[in-house]
């Protein structure tokens, strides 16, 4: 995988946990440093670790579906991309400013599911998984960082816009991904 790709999986895995860090920033009078960092650094370990775990769990069995695994990846970066744009359209209400961890780990968890997902995908494509989950770490820090920022600043004007520009772009990386596998370019005639 080229560092591009990598980049924009990192983006789009960000998008739910900016679009929380949002939320966060909106429920506060005050931003103030340590709950922008308290808010980064919750989604960003949590989106680094999780496609470990997947990328560990989808080693286990990645031979075996190997003829496949370019379709799965499609199906699994497609499923998610959909289901974040989906997402994005229903109105839901944001979460209140606490930073508790009894608040702020189920946030993390929740954000961070599709994260797993990719982790298994990341196995079928054989990507080095701890490069990869660190970039992803730290962009999705950085994302909920600015995001609490922002929340407070801009409100919800961003909010949805972000989910679906994640979204697209998962559907777009796993589009990528089969055609790069099943080497569909090589068909057309200024492509080969």
């Amino acid at each position: 995988m080229n560092h591009i790709t990598l980049f924009l999986i990192a983006v789009s895995l960000s998008m739910d946990a900016f679009s929380v860090a949002i939320c966060k920033g909106l429920g506060l009078r005050e931003v103030k440093l340590d709950k922008a960092l308290l808010v980064g650094l919750y989604f960003g370990a949590f989106q680094g670790m999780m496609p470990v775990l997947g990328y560990f769990v989808g080693s286990s069995f990645a031979k075996t579906i190997q003829a496949w695994d370019h379709w799965i990846a499609f199906g699994l970066l497609s499923i998610l991309g959909c289901n974040m744009i989906k997402e994005a359209r229903e109105k839901n209400s944001c979460p209140v400013a606490d930073f508790s961890p009894r608040e702020m780990i189920p946030l993390a968890i929740a954000t961070s599911i599709d994260a797993l997902i990719i982790g298994v995908s990341f196995a079928m494509l054989q990507v080095n998984i701890y490069e990869s989950a660190s970039f992803i770490a730290l962009c999705t820090f950085l994302f909920s960082f600015a995001g609490v920022y922002i929340g407070h600043r801009f409100g919800q004007k961003f909010e949805d816009k972000a989910q679906i520009l994640g979204g697209i772009m998962l559907i777009g990386i796993g589009v990528k991904v089969l055609v790069d596998h099943l080497n569909l370019l090589s068909y057309l005639p200024f492509f080969s």
